[in-house]
């Protein structure tokens, strides 16, 4: 148990962190808390102290160096989501990839990991042992949750919306552009087979004409294997003739995860290395 002097340290910690509250910040810095500390008669020398006595009694958890997120517990506060917790994290940011495909109601397939799009150097993560890299993105476990960060060229950060999750506004990409990044990674889909399903079952919602900008911002390549998704999907030859006018060099796999070898699709330059047939 905590002492009596522990427990009055916390309860000058704990109106710190009701002004945090009220003020939006159920996720905060050392520099927010700071900025209220004066609000609540709690001198700055004290404010790293008092977090360490918050800490130990669970009114916040530490998520990462200079980074808290306040405890459910506290005034009857709804649980933090693991998108906001993903927002903390880095700036720029996005849910991505199978997160986002699962948040517009894309898949039934719950995925395990929190996917997030950064145009940042992870080096801010890098203090954490937890932390791995794999490739071109990079791994940070919190609280069991693994978060997967994916990181992109800043003129690749488009696409994306504001959404509400629970009481908070988290940055999202939108149907179109998370479906045109599972044609460029669909390993961070669950696979090629999980891709096409959102198509089809997103297909009647989608504005096409924003699909095809997205696709030529990436590569021709991208393009084309919109084009072969669509016309498998029925689109009318005016929208496909776009895609098959753009010029390419030589032919590119449809799933980039998969070997090269297939039959090759001459109108859309593409090799087809499915390990499963797409009926249509």
């Amino acid at each position: 148990m905590n002492s009596r002097n522990n427990q009055k340290h916390t309860r000058v910690g704990v109106d710190m962190l009701r002004k945090l509250y009220e003020d939006g910040k159920r996720i905060f810095t050392v520099s927010d808390a700071l900025e209220v500390a004066s609000y609540c008669g709690v001198a700055d020398s004290y404010v790293v102290e008092s977090l360490y006595h918050l800490s130990n009694d669970g009114w916040i958890t530490r998520i990462k160096r200079g980074l808290y997120k306040i405890s459910t517990s506290f005034l009857g506060m709804t649980p933090i989501h693991e998108f906001e917790i993903a927002m903390a994290l880095v700036n720029p940011a996005a849910i991505s990839h199978w997160s986002a495909m699962h948040f517009h109601g894309m898949t039934e397939q719950i995925p395990r990991i929190v996917y997030v799009t950064t145009t940042q150097p992870i080096n801010i993560l890098r203090s954490s042992k937890k932390l791995r890299k794999t490739q071109r993105n990079y791994n940070k476990e919190i609280e069991g949750i693994l978060y997967q960060f994916i990181r992109i060229k800043p003129e690749r950060f488009f696409g994306i919306r504001d959404y509400w999750v629970g009481e908070v506004k988290v940055t999202i990409t939108d149907p179109e552009r998370t479906l045109i990044d599972g044609l460029v990674s669909p390993r961070y889909f669950g696979g090629w087979a999980e891709v096409y399903s959102a198509f089809e079952l997103q297909f009647s919602k989608l504005d096409l004409n924003k699909m095809i900008e997205y696709s030529t911002r990436f590569s021709a390549a991208v393009a084309k294997r919109l084009g072969w998704i669509l016309e498998k999907l029925g689109v009318e030859n005016s929208i496909l003739q776009k895609l098959e006018n753009i010029p390419i060099k030589g032919y590119r796999v449809l799933d980039s995860t998969g070997p090269r070898r297939g039959h090759c699709n001459k109108r859309w330059m593409i090799q087809e290395n499915l390990l499963i047939e797409v009926i249509r």
